[in-house]
């Protein structure tokens, strides 16, 4: 007598190929489906992260740029306040080295006085001449010669007078000496000015003795 196996029933004609695919189960003989690509995820993944660094390097290099424009910037301004402090510096110095030189003007006067009379002798000499070398040392230059054409900007005409052998206005005598402090002048020369006689004729307008009278008939 045959012992039959419980819970399986062989049906006519079937196989023993066909028991182990119903043992496998209804899901056995469908193709499983192909999973995506390891690399290609892990491409995107970098792509993604260069685009972010490409970002964050072109913020990096514009606010450095930016710093870079500001720092010059700065830089600009504080070469400018040093020039201005200096030319500020220089320029108040200047004035008071003027207004110092321009109280010792009217003690200059009287030691050029006191040599044109013959009166600079003795101590009072040697003190004389090293205040004039003190005052030179400082920048203060004496100007006015005469001969000189007469220039309203560093003359100062005190006297008139007209001369027939000058063509020009020119500084006859020398009143008082002008002084100057660098580019500064600090008191004009005080000159007595002559001017060409009027209706004088120069050399070059002079008529021409050889051309003789007007021609005889």
């Amino acid at each position: 007598m045959t012992e039959e196996t419980p819970g399986f029933e062989e049906e006519p004609g079937a196989t023993s190929e066909d028991a182990a695919s119903k043992a496998a189960g209804p899901d056995s003989g469908k193709e499983s489906e192909p999973a995506a690509p390891a690399g290609d995820a892990q491409s995107s993944g970098q792509n993604s992260q260069e685009t972010a660094l490409t970002a964050q390097l072109d913020q990096v290099r514009t606010a450095l740029s930016e710093r870079t424009g500001d720092l010059q910037r700065l830089q600009a301004e504080y070469q400018n306040y040093r020039r201005r402090v200096e030319r500020d510096r220089v320029q108040v110095k200047e004035v008071a080295i003027a207004n110092l030189l321009s109280e010792l003007l009217p003690t200059l006067d009287d030691i050029g006085r006191a040599r044109e009379h013959g009166e600079l002798v003795g101590g009072f000499k040697s003190v004389a001449e090293s205040l004039e070398t003190v005052a030179a040392k400082m920048g203060l230059q004496q100007f006015g010669k005469e001969g000189e054409p007469f220039d309203p900007t560093i003359h100062e005409a005190l006297m008139h007078s007209y001369a027939p052998d000058i063509t020009e206005d020119t500084c006859v005598a020398i009143l008082q000496p002008g002084y100057r402090f660098g580019e500064r002048t600090i008191r004009p020369a005080r000159v007595a000015v002559a001017e060409p006689q009027p209706g004088a004729q120069s050399k070059d307008d002079a008529p021409d003795e050889d051309s003789g009278g007007p021609d005889e008939g």
